[in-house]
């Protein structure tokens, strides 16, 4: 859960993806311009993620902390869990308003709360996610306190992986058209940003619904060229499948395109990939790594995995554990299982939580082994970092680091001195012209 400073009485309370913490940036825009800072006891919007019942969870736990805390604020829910189940957050008293994903980022939306004297107010207010058609490119100035922000270019999914719920949440594949992504990307380094993220629910997909069908390749491609001043491009998550001829040549060839990947796995065995129905196999997996490391030897990969499916057994998640070293995986975000009513993984054969709580922490563990593996590996090279705030920062690879002297927006040229378990400890050997 994160916080956004208050913008003229507005507070958003952001979980989940980070997209969503993109879109809250919106949001917070969009709702002061709506006018709710100039209510008296300001508001509280809270975004809210739908990924498994514990985001669920603690957004209705926030929410009623937010009250307690400010019982004069109006309080907004919106996001994912608003979208899946509106009538969760509409039944709460502590809620004044649930808006939809498609219903957030626009400011006149926000002017259903009463205070705004509609003849007919209704507390929840979500359309059918599925009917829009079109994603707009919703401009930021950049991310707050950030010198690295998210751009989304793609929302929506239109692959039914059987776990997953996001898709009723932010409903089918659209993209963002290129022109209108380079323009903010213009914008945002005319701003002082030095890295954008491109990101998306399934970011891969992009371009499909747009004339032509042109591939992530293409974008890529067409942003570093268009926009000479961007220090850094980056990807987040990825569907390895997916990534085309385009977008592996940029990966060879671009500099600026930081050797990073977040691959979406979810599993290491064949038959549970095919049980969440995934569209790859572990093999592709593991041959997309050795493509890319083979194109971009210092390439970084990160990865989701899910533990505990139903029906995995021992063996099967011996292959999840497994592919970590396979594939080189060096930051790895860990799921244990959740059923999410309406999703058909919600009505397979579930494990009990207790092996399912136990087999996240091996996997957590092995993580951890491996991450640590990858800072000693990084002792006494040398490593291009943009610092972000309070003297830490990032490598090309993402890979967090402390560097002192460190001016935020600054990307300084340093010798890794060593690693605390976490982060890498860096001695400047020269800053590097802004």
């Amino acid at each position: 859960m994160t916080k956004s400073a208050q913008a003229g009485g507005v507070e958003v309370i952001t979980f989940g993806c980070r997209m969503n913490a993109y879109e809250s940036e919106v949001v917070r825009r969009e709702a002061s311009a709506a006018g709710l800072g100039g209510l008296d006891g300001g508001a509280i919007v809270v975004n809210t993620c739908a990924v498994t019942a514990e985001a669920v969870r603690q957004a209705r736990q926030a929410v009623r902390k937010a009250r307690r805390d400010n019982p004069a604020a109006r309080i907004v829910v919106t996001g994912c869990a608003a979208q899946t189940e509106p009538e969760t957050f509409a039944g709460m008293d502590e809620v004044d308003l649930v808006l939809g994903n498609e219903e957030k980022l626009r400011a006149h939306n926000y002017r259903a709360l009463p205070d705004f004297g509609v003849n007919r107010y209704e507390k929840a207010r979500v359309n059918d996610i599925m009917s829009v058609t079109e994603t707009a490119s919703h401009m930021v100035d950049a991310m707050e306190g950030r010198t690295r922000a998210f751009v989304q270019v793609q929302n929506g999914c239109d692959h039914r992986c059987t776990f997953c719920i996001i898709p009723f949440g932010r409903g089918n594949s659209r993209s963002v058209p290129a022109g209108a992504v380079v323009e903010q990307v213009k914008r945002l380094v005319g701003n002082g940003c030095r890295e954008v993220v491109l990101s998306g629910v399934d970011l891969t997909s992009w371009g499909g619904d747009l004339p032509g069908s042109p591939r992530l390749g293409r974008l890529v491609t067409v942003i570093l060229k268009q926009v000479p001043d961007l220090d850094r491009l980056r990807l987040s998550s990825i569907d390895s499948i997916e990534a085309d001829p385009e977008l592996m040549d940029a990966l060879a060839t671009e500099r600026r395109l930081m050797p990073h990947l977040h691959l979406s796995l979810q599993a290491g065995d064949d038959m549970i990939l095919k049980r969440m129905k995934r569209r790859h196999l572990r093999d592709d997996a593991i041959r997309f790594c050795e493509e890319a490391r083979g194109l971009r030897s210092d390439i970084v990969f990160g990865a989701d995995i899910i533990a505990g499916f139903p029906t995995e057994t021992e063996a099967m998640f011996d292959n999840s554990l497994r592919i970590v070293a396979e594939c080189g995986l060096t930051h790895l975000h860990v799921f244990p299982f959740s059923p999410r009513d309406g999703t058909p993984a919600a009505r397979m054969p579930q494990l009990p939580r207790r092996i399912v709580k136990e087999r996240a922490a091996r996997l957590r563990e092995a993580g951890d082994v491996a991450y640590r593996a990858h800072l000693d590996s990084l002792v006494g090279s040398r490593q291009r970092i943009l610092i972000e705030r309070d003297g830490l920062g990032r490598t090309e690879g993402f890979t967090l680091a402390a560097v002192e002297p460190g001016e935020p927006g600054e990307i300084v040229d340093v010798r890794i001195a060593g690693h605390d378990g976490s982060r890498l400890t860096a001695r400047l050997d020269a800053a590097l012209a802004a």
